[in-house]
């Protein structure tokens, strides 16, 4: 029986708390219910459920560095800087991409992507952005402010009755606007359905949807969509210091939904409503429940509190350094103007393809038409718990770059002019309609907010191997084909083992400060209109007792949210996992070949997977 020992010791969840046992997965966009595992894990944790931030030091953020950059000419044929941003009329081709550029808000279309059930929805599929008058005859660039306040953002769970009671009033005078007001909670909540579920066009692709999910646009529009809500919030309330919370689920006294969220009163003795409740979350999952960061994984529903605490740690972990060295894994695949959004190659970074999309469906309701309001991107913005959510993302982004040194080279955000020249539409605080750029957003302190800082102890809770030189690689020569012997594609509605060559052995920690060796799992054909999700293991021994991702034989998960178009859709997408650290915690460096196996989970009867191989990607450190 496999086990997990961890030194961390916890002081602020009460012991008696206990995760909350699903039985029953909720039918989602995010989620699906097709796959049982036939046995439970069971382990003993060296770890208590009390918790101080106290004994964790605080993560020393070094400054930051606007990365350089330069446009190339042709953009300077394709793009124009006014409202639009213009390309010509003709479909340009990949060798001539551009960045996505976010249209005239008045092409808006109703939104139709990503519904179970379109006609049962509770919440509006007109998403489209209040039109502004024809007196205005251009979308402005935003102007990064200069001299004011830094809003400081405080952890969630950590917040003082004064700081509620502010936040109370911001969000009850945001509520209390009128619909059509593009500062109304109404329009805030709409921005998020336009751009995530097929309200827009790419500008100059009339036939392209424009999506910020599932790939590099994921954190930048995330980032200057809060930072909006934010300034609007303190404008309503006049407190340019007003920063939004966030909920600190890194961390064992933060992971469970914010106290403050719940209840329909805030003030039961007056019957003033609590502006920060929604009526549509999971009810099983409310305080003191812990958040369950691997969302699809059963045997995790039978964790203790301290159980929990150390899966979700452990992929912490997984998805912020492990599976993370450079930009490219950090935050996703390339996505261009001319893309198709739903064909994009190693699309989704490890922390929106994992803790993201769990929340999201943790926090929905299962017993909704479309897992309202947290569980499906059309909703998701009418629950005020998910602009704190989205807080603590964009604060692992500050995080990721601020982790520098010899063991962390390439954490910065991508130099592509193609991501640093993407661009979005948003009314600002004072109504109007500006154009803002990823390459803005790459220096948090020149938006003038920053987070309260808490204790990181993911950053201790490396996984343990269970198989420490197992030689499991030799033991299945002869039983397991070698991936330069199997016809490709393979059919993934069973577990698929398979043994991959190396680009070389005995890699020395100066060769892994100079490349990251990466499992690629690329060409993946799936239905669109399915929920898919399956595990990736490396040397994993097969002797009855199930590889968690407590593990480090686990390397991590392919997942793909369902696009319901109403009719089968063949897409495409690949996924990446690190081996640097892998390797060495199951002392398999001198190994010639890795045990692959993909474990189906949901969703996976017709999907096929058409590569399979392991490459080194040189780092800063090899210049």
């Amino acid at each position: 029986m496999a086990s997990f020992a961890t030194s961390s010791t916890f002081t602020a969840i009460p012991a008696t708390t206990t995760a909350t046992t699903t039985k029953r997965l909720p039918n989602s966009p995010f989620f699906s219910t097709s796959h049982q595992r036939s046995k439970k894990i069971h382990r003993s944790f060296k770890v208590s459920c009390n918790f101080s931030d106290d004994n964790q030091k605080r993560l020393e953020s070094e400054n930051l560095t606007l990365l350089e950059h330069h446009n190339l000419d042709r953009r300077n044929l394709l793009l124009g800087l006014g409202a639009g941003g213009l390309y010509t009329t003709v479909n340009l081709p990949a060798a001539l991409a551009a960045p996505i550029t976010t249209p005239d808000i008045s092409t808006c279309k109703a939104s139709i992507d990503g519904f179970i059930n379109l006609k049962d929805r509770i919440r509006t599929n007109a998403c489209c952005p209040p039109v502004p008058p024809p007196s205005v005859k251009s979308v402005k660039k935003h102007v990064l402010p200069k001299s004011e306040p830094v809003r400081l953002r405080p952890a969630a769970h950590r917040v003082t009755p004064e700081y509620i009671e502010k936040y109370q009033r911001a969000m009850a005078a945001m509520k209390a606007l009128p619909d059509e007001d593009p500062h109304s909670f109404v329009q805030q909540a709409k921005i998020h359905c336009a751009y995530c579920n097929g309200g827009y066009f790419q500008e100059g692709y009339p036939n392209k949807d424009l999506q910020v999910h599932n790939c590099w646009l994921f954190f930048p529009f995330h980032r200057w969509y809060l930072y909006f809500f934010e300034r609007i919030l303190g404008k309503l309330i006049d407190d340019p210091t007003f920063g939004l919370p966030y909920w600190n689920w890194d961390n064992p006294s933060g992971m469970s939904m914010p106290a403050f969220f719940e209840g329909k009163y805030f003030d039961p003795k007056t019957s003033e409503l609590n502006s920060a409740f929604d009526a549509f979350r999971n009810v099983e999952h409310l305080p003191p429940a812990i958040l369950n960061i691997d969302f699809n994984n059963i045997d995790s529903a039978d964790f203790t509190c301290v159980q929990q605490i150390g899966s979700n740690l452990s992929l912490m972990y997984k998805q912020m350094i492990a599976n993370s060295p450079n930009a490219a894994t950090f935050f996703g695949g390339e996505f261009k103007a001319g893309d198709n959004p739903i064909s994009i190659q190693n699309s989704k970074g490890p922390i929106e393809s994992g803790v993201h999309t769990a929340a999201h469906i943790w926090v929905g309701n299962p017993r909704m038409p479309n897992n309202e309001d947290m569980g499906n991107f059309y909703s998701s913005g009418w629950d005020p718990l998910f602009y704190t959510h989205h807080a603590n993302v964009d604060r692992m982004w500050k995080i990721w770059k601020d982790l520098k040194g010899p063991e962390y080279p390439d954490h910065n955000e991508p130099t592509d002019p193609d991501w640093l020249d993407a661009s979005y539409v948003f009314y600002d605080e004072n109504k109007e309609l500006v154009r803002v750029y990823n390459k803005d957003s790459v220096q948090m302190e020149n938006l003038h907010y920053e987070y309260e800082p808490s204790p990181l102890p993911w950053l201790k809770s490396r996984p343990v191997g269970r198989n420490k030189n197992s030689h499991v690689v030799a033991k299945s020569f002869g039983n397991v084909e070698k991936v330069e012997d199997i016809k490709f594609p393979v059919k993934l509605d069973k577990i698929v083992k398979v043994l991959v060559k190396r680009p070389t052995i005995n890699r020395s920690k100066e060769d892994k400060k100079k490349a990251y060796e990466l499992l690629y799992v690329n060409d993946i054909k799936l239905d669109g209109e399915k929920f898919v999700k399956f595990d990736v293991f490396v040397n994993d021994k097969d002797d009855g007792t199930p590889c968690s991702p407590l593990d480090s034989e686990f390397a991590g998960s392919f997942s793909q949210l369902a696009h319901f178009h109403g009719h089968k859709m063949l897409m495409s997408s690949g996924v990446t996992f690190g081996l640097n650290e892998l390797l060495d915690d199951i002392q398999a460096e001198s190994d010639e070949y890795i045990l692959v196996t993909l474990v189906p989970r949901n969703g996976c009867e017709d999907v096929t997977v058409g590569v399979i191989k392991v490459e080194l990607v040189p780092s800063t450190a090899s210049g």
